[in-house]
């Protein structure tokens, strides 16, 4: 929740003069109102996404945001399951499926996230939590779905899993996505998202189950995220 529209559009303006083209693809997920100007101003190649989406098609949903509505103004991604959403929100699994559900039904991809806290952490048990969480947020998903793992305790705490953390987990995703999908999990793509930065992005992206990074703070300064893009070039 940063960024009025107007603040939106002059990142976009200053990223597309600034922007020069790298390997990776860049997707900026944003608040539903800053949607339309960013689409309109983003540099040429750089797709919009959506944070959240409602379960719902249409109706008397006070509040919410279709994926009917982001589809209109050109969204190609929505953000489903963020940590955050399951945290403060209360959203299960079932309800995170149903979201993705909804986007994929409506030409979006979606981003479902997954991750465990610190007492998982602790206890050795981020594996099987997270892999428990994966399954019941995928229910009915089909394979055009992109996953990020997001360990909730590396996220706006400055402490970042290693390399070889998120590789023990996008590891475990990716052989989870074999069994749900077959063949075509190897065309799902795993991020990663905590604490993501210029001085670690390209490390943690060099793992071979690792696609790319979800990325949090580090994204609202336009010479960081120009620091991300060159890092991976």
């Amino acid at each position: 929740m940063n960024k009025t529209p107007s603040e939106a559009r002059a990142w976009a303006e200053d990223l597309a003069e600034r922007l020069s083209p790298g390997d990776a693809e860049l997707a900026v997920m944003a608040p539903a109102i800053a949607l339309p100007a960013l689409a309109a101003h983003l540099p040429a190649g750089v797709s919009v996404g959506a944070q959240d989406l409602s379960a719902h098609e249409s109706g008397a949903y006070t509040g919410e945001i279709s994926a009917a509505m982001l589809v209109d103004v050109g969204t190609r991604y929505a953000v489903v399951g963020h940590s955050e959403r399951r945290e403060y929100h209360g959203e299960s699994d079932a309800v995170v499926a149903a979201k993705a559900r909804q986007a994929q039904q409506n030409g979006i991809t979606p981003i479902v996230c997954v991750g465990e806290g610190l007492d998982v952490r602790e206890r050795g048990e981020q594996v099987p939590y997270t892999l428990t969480q994966l399954a019941g947020s995928l229910e009915g998903v089909g394979e055009d779905v992109v996953v990020a793992y997001e360990p909730v305790w590396a996220i706006g705490t400055g402490k970042t899993a290693t390399a070889d953390d998120a590789e023990e987990l996008a590891s475990a995703i990716r052989e989870a996505l074999r069994e749900r999908y077959g063949n075509a999990a190897e065309e799902v793509r795993v991020l990663y998202g905590g604490s993501v930065k210029p001085d670690n992005i390209a490390a943690i992206c060099a793992k071979p189950n690792v696609n790319g990074a979800l990325v949090g703070g580090a994204s609202l300064k336009v010479p960081d995220v120009l620091g991300m893009n060159d890092a991976l070039k």
